[in-house]
């Protein structure tokens, strides 16, 4: 009998989940000084310290309610999240969607025959 290999878990850093590494993205912060931005790193390959995230916009908007980049990423500074929301954004993609994107609808809805 085989000993079975552990597979790595990572948190996301938004719902703070634990999961499968390979079921998180991992993104690492580039730049220096005051300003840096989030570029993801789907195949683990980028240098520096990395966080983790699930690729859905609902952690997404998790992490940056709570503040998480900074801490989990030892980083003070203004961050830009831009091209990590968008490399989200683009893996939310459904072909059987209308409009190609899963609802980004949050919220209560404002029924009004139902008061």
């Amino acid at each position: 009998m085989t000993a079975r290999r552990a597979r790595p878990e990572r948190t996301c850093i938004g719902c703070r989940q634990r999961a499968p590494a390979n079921e998180l993205l991992r993104f690492v912060a580039v730049g220096d000084g005051d300003h840096y931005r989030l570029r993801p790193d789907p195949d683990r390959r980028l240098p520096g310290r990395g966080a983790h995230l699930h690729p859905e916009p609902a952690c997404l908007a998790l992490a940056f309610k709570r503040h998480a980049f900074g801490r989990a990423l030892r980083k003070v500074g203004v961050v830009d999240t831009g091209e990590l929301a968008e490399h989200i954004h683009a893996s939310t993609i459904t072909p059987d969607h209308p409009t190609g994107r899963v609802s980004q609808q949050q919220g209560r809805t404002t029924d009004m025959s139902t008061r």
